[in-house]
């Protein structure tokens, strides 16, 4: 026990803390915890069922993660109280005890230090996954049913909600893809990193022979875009040309300048109504319209953006990036990384979190390097 200097490790661990605070800002996440529950009091929340959800599930997040600071503050000054107690005691079992509570609260930093490096764009959203079988047949398809439920089963174990959003099964066994939500903050920051092809080895159980079989699977990953029924337009966005109703129409349709037409000078988007008799009427109508093809045009630059960050994915030989191996060893590794373990049967059942942290501090060092 003398060997081990709690002063300096205490210090270091203090050091830490400080610098997860400092990025975290816990003023920034009390005003947002306060924001957030006057919103979740508003006797109208439930209006929007949507709306209240999201509310809810923010709050509940940004609660948590208050929580989870607040008590590693203490739990290091419940440490020190104790290390300097059991030296003026000479009570070495107490200095045991300080030791494993030393290690669990390093281990707890190092936890929170991973969240600190999500600090893309996109990082903080919600997450929507597709798997898809590729190279390898049955096996693949079965493979990816797998690689699903794994996703799905580490999601449960967070106490992330999920929402699958399209299966397409496979004739034999297995799935051919699978789309599904992981509603949590950050779930896109954490999960983008398991985007790729994984590789699966194993004796194959559709194979009569009973020979070794090698299938791949895609995972892409995408942020959900937050999707919007209204554009707000700025003013000065807008081009007004009013000008006299043509065609067949009344008489106030033909002898007022009541036609309207809209002309969007960011995108030259143009909306022209004449088929009300108001000039305000037409004005409100080539609004909505006007307002509608922005949202189509939104939408189609978010799905061009989705497409970007998914990447392409081949799922065959040559650019896995991950390897399940249950024959003729047992092993699950990460080709970026190198990070493995030895029991692919508790990975399939979700326990992924030391391959996202350590693709999480893998593509932190490659931007910084890039």
């Amino acid at each position: 026990m003398a060997s081990l200097d709690f002063s300096a490790e205490i210090k270091t661990l203090r050091s830490t803390y400080a610098s997860i605070a400092e990025v975290s800002d816990i003023n920034a996440l009390k005003n947002s915890i306060a924001e957030l529950s006057e919103a979740a009091g508003a006797p109208d929340l439930w209006d929007s069922p949507e709306k209240a959800q999201k509310v809810t599930s923010q709050l509940s997040h940004k609660q948590s993660e208050l929580e989870r600071l607040e008590r590693l503050h203490s739990r290091i000054d419940d440490l020190e109280a104790l290390v300097e107690l059991a030296e003026e005691e000479d009570e070495p079992t107490m200095l045991d005890d300080a030791q494993t509570e030393l290690e669990n609260i390093q281990q707890k930093l190092a936890d929170l230090e991973v969240v600190t490096l999500l600090s893309g764009e996109y990082d903080q959203r919600e997450a929507v996954v597709t798997i898809r079988s590729g190279a390898g047949g049955v096996d693949a398809a079965d493979f990816a049913q797998m690689l699903q439920r794994m996703y799905l089963r580490w999601a449960e174990k967070n106490g992330f909600t999920t929402q699958i959003l399209d299966t397409s099964y496979a004739e034999e066994a297995g799935i051919k893809s699978t789309t599904f939500e992981v509603q949590a903050p950050f779930a896109y920051g954490k999960l983008s990193v398991e985007a790729g092809t994984h590789r699966l080895v194993r004796i194959s159980p559709f194979d009569h022979q009973g020979r070794r079989q090698t299938s791949f699977a895609a995972v892409e990953v995408i942020p959900l875009i937050e999707q919007t029924d209204y554009i707000d337009i700025p003013d000065s966005d807008i081009k007004i040309d009013v000008f006299r109703s043509s065609g067949p129409g009344g008489q106030s349709v033909n002898t007022t300048d009541s036609a309207v037409r809209l002309t969007h000078i960011p995108t030259g988007i143009v909306v022209s109504m004449q088929n009300e008799k108001s000039q305000l009427q037409n004005k409100a109508e080539a609004l909505r319209v006007l307002q509608s093809r922005l949202l189509l045009l939104k939408k189609e630059q978010e799905d061009a953006k989705k497409k970007e960050l998914a990447g392409d994915v081949k799922a065959t030989w040559g650019d896995q990036m991950r390897s399940y191996v249950l024959n003729p060893f047992q092993m699950v590794k990460d080709l970026r990384t190198n990070y493995e373990e030895g029991n692919p049967s508790a990975v399939f059942d979700g326990k992924l979190e030391g391959f996202i942290d350590a693709g999480i501090r893998w593509r932190a060092t490659e931007r910084a390097e890039g």
